[in-house]
């Protein structure tokens, strides 16, 4: 799969949260969003990315940022997630997996010496124009609330 490249539009998107509400990026207009695309709900390395987003939710606010995950959970799933890590952000549910594609992070991965075909974590950051300004694809769930917030801090402010 090919990601979206830098400057164009981001792909549309509308998807439901974990309270079923139906979330587009088109209403997020006039805001920066962080877009992150993980594997999913629950599991070791999420849990750590989207606690680290929790913490820094505020940091984000500041920057006019809205962070939303997204994963293939159902959204029952995400609302037991957020409910248990005390999440403050929206989770966004992509069963079908269509949006990971139209991002170029659906693909063939490996673990244990299996292949299948999952989401390969990954994080965009939308301009408040809507425009793809970076993408983020090598960093360590441990520190990705760091890095998006040094990239927004020394691109956006």
């Amino acid at each position: 799969m090919t990601l979206p490249k830098v400057g164009n539009l981001a792909p549309a998107f509308s998807l439901l949260n974990q309270k079923e509400e139906t979330v587009e990026l088109k209403s997020l207009r006039g805001q920066t969003v962080v877009l992150y695309f993980y594997p999913k709900a629950s599991t070791p390395g999420c849990t750590t990315q989207a606690c680290g987003i929790r913490d820094f939710k505020k940091e984000f606010t500041k920057l006019n940022t809205v962070v939303l995950g997204v994963s293939p959970d159902e959204p029952k799933k995400l609302q037991k997630f957020i409910e248990k890590e005390k999440l403050n952000f929206d989770l966004l549910s992509d069963p079908d997996h269509s949006i990971a594609e139209k991002y170029g992070v659906w693909g063939l991965k490996k673990f244990m010496g299996k292949e299948y075909m999952g989401i390969i974590r990954t994080t965009f950051i939308i301009g408040a124009d809507g425009k793809l300004a970076h993408i983020l694809d090598d960093f360590n769930t441990k520190t990705h609330h760091e890095d998006v917030l040094a990239y927004l801090k020394g691109n956006l402010t």
